[in-house]
């Protein structure tokens, strides 16, 4: 590919904080969520667009978690609704997009976010949410206020992927602490891959050998950039690999080129496939019912 430098991506960018705060109730709480959680669940009115925020501003009740340093957690959660949410009145359908998008946006106030639409790229999702935090709390956290929206009562997650950015053994570029430019191109295409295990018993000066020709194909296609993340005893998969790109038919031409290169012969997998249109909170869930939905803004 072009490059092998993973990167820090997502909507906001700013410079990731040292420390992270994070509410020290949640963390005792674990994945059990109580049925009882009016302290953090998503509410949308009106007067009050971000009232699950009160999870943050206790600042009495917060912990300090040390990230590792220059890496980040990736989280890619990709979700289908369910039909009988379209059934569901215009008001209801709507109130239920506002809840989503509160809870993109409080994490995206600290973090990195960016949603995809799928509608029509893909048959068994619709929505991509792409989180990236120095630690996994922040991102528990997104998902509890996820599933506490009213959206998420009416849909699934279809596919799941968990990754860590970090140092490519096969590029000498130094690692990015800044996004690329590429990172706010208008597709993003996503697959989980893993490696053969012949691979892994070459010696590192072969696999350093096949990988340079590898990168140096992917240079030739210079409207793709590439952000590789690793998933090594975090997920299923070995790798997530995301690829920046305006226009779809370049990528198809890369794939094809590298379907004929020395490194395609040790790939184990690297399906599914996702085409994802790189959109606004708002215009993401428009896409799922063809109404706009009218947010309060702070």
């Amino acid at each position: 590919m072009r490059d092998t430098r993973p990167a820090v991506v997502g909507v906001v960018w700013r410079q990731e904080p040292n420390i992270v705060p994070l509410p020290q109730k949640l963390l005792r709480e674990g994945l059990h969520v109580p049925a009882d959680t009016a302290r953090i669940r998503v509410r949308v009115r009106r007067d009050e667009p971000h009232a699950h925020r009160v999870i943050v501003e206790h600042v009495s009740e917060c912990a300090t978690l040390q990230p590792v340093a220059q890496r980040n957690f990736l989280k890619l959660t990709f979700i289908r609704v369910l039909p009988e949410w379209r059934r569901r009145s215009a008001e209801e359908r709507a109130q239920d997009k506002r809840e989503l998008i509160a809870a993109c946006r409080s994490f995206g106030e600290e973090h990195y976010l960016r949603t995809y639409s799928l509608v029509g790229t893909r048959g068994d999702c619709d929505l991509m949410i792409r989180a990236v935090a120095a630690s996994l709390d922040p991102i528990h956290e997104l998902h509890v206020l996820l599933n506490q929206s009213g959206l998420m009562r009416w849909a699934e997650i279809a596919h799941s992927y968990l990754a860590m950015t970090k140092e490519s053994i096969y590029s000498d570029e130094p690692l990015p602490l800044e996004p690329r430019p590429g990172s706010d191109a208008r597709y993003l295409i996503v697959y989980p891959m893993w490696k053969k295990r012949e691979w892994y018993l070459l010696p590192r000066e072969e696999r350093m050998r096949v990988m340079r020709g590898h990168i140096e194909t992917g240079k030739r296609y210079t409207g793709i950039e590439i952000n590789t993340a690793y998933s090594y005893g975090l997920d299923d998969q070995e790798f997530v690999v995301s690829f920046n790109a305006d226009d779809p038919a370049e990528f198809l031409d890369l794939v094809q080129e590298l379907r004929s290169t020395e490194s395609s012969a040790y790939t184990e997998s690297e399906t599914p496939i996702f085409t994802c249109l790189s959109v606004t909170p708002e215009r993401a869930l428009d896409a799922l019912d063809g109404e706009a939905v009218t947010v309060a803004h702070r």
